[in-house]
């Protein structure tokens, strides 16, 4: 469940293919994009704890698309590492001023390339470990240290296991999860196969948190679970 997700955006489908390769013998999980416009829409629906990001795209280059990215203020701590067959200082400084995390020349080595991602994720992880993790997703903010909810300003009381749901569901937004993932996750083996129970806390956890048809939180997914949208 705790896999970490890394987005990688370039064209070249070799270049693809070797950090893709690389990255799961690492232990992540790699999601790929050979465009920049596809690239932003995947993020509207994924999350990820990582985008490694070509300068020269097709249609929207990696400067636009990292300008579009830190516009957004999900995403203004997202670590990005820009990868470009250039190797003039003023691009990378280009990017690094966009804010961009780090910076990777082409041709590169696919092991400082890895060691690279992995301290830029440490450090993201030392610098939540320090601030306290806050999970945000349009009008909610769910704040692990104080364990909180608030939407819309407004504190939301929760039970501990509708909190908990809420929590790994924030903590996947985009991906699917089974009834029995849940189950598993938030109540333990002891409840194994009751499904039941999941569709009556997300059912309350719904009404407290204002999901309706106005303003869609959590998806549905026939047969499967539940996804946060």
């Amino acid at each position: 469940m705790n896999k970490r997700r890394i987005l990688i955006v370039d064209d070249e489908e070799h270049i693809l293919e070797l950090i893709r390769y690389n990255l799961e013998k690492s232990g992540f999980e790699v999601l790929t994009s050979d465009d920049g416009e596809d690239a932003l829409k995947l993020l509207e629906t994924t999350v990820v704890d990582m985008v490694i990001l070509d300068l020269m795209l097709p249609g929207i280059d990696g400067i636009e698309v990292c300008k579009q990215i830190r516009r957004t203020k999900e995403f203004d701590k997202l670590p990005i590492i820009m990868l470009t067959a250039k190797g003039e200082e003023t691009d990378r400084i280009l990017g690094l001023e966009l804010g961009a995390d780090d910076y990777v020349t082409k041709p590169f080595s696919i092991r400082e390339l890895t060691a690279r991602v992995k301290a830029i994720l440490r450090r993201t992880e030392d610098t939540l470990s320090s601030e306290g993790r806050i999970l945000k997703l349009k009008d909610i903010v769910l704040d692990l240290e104080k364990h909180e909810v608030t939407v819309d300003g407004e504190i939301v009381e929760l039970t501990l296991k509708e909190f908990a749901l809420l929590k790994i569901l924030m903590e996947n937004r985009g991906k699917v999860l089974s009834r029995d993932v849940l189950l598993d996750e938030v109540w333990g083996y002891d409840y194994f196969g009751e499904t039941r129970t999941v569709d009556v806390h997300i059912r309350h956890l719904r009404k407290k948190i204002g999901d309706d048809e106005t303003i869609k939180y959590i998806d549905t997914i026939r047969g499967i679970g539940y996804k946060m949208k």
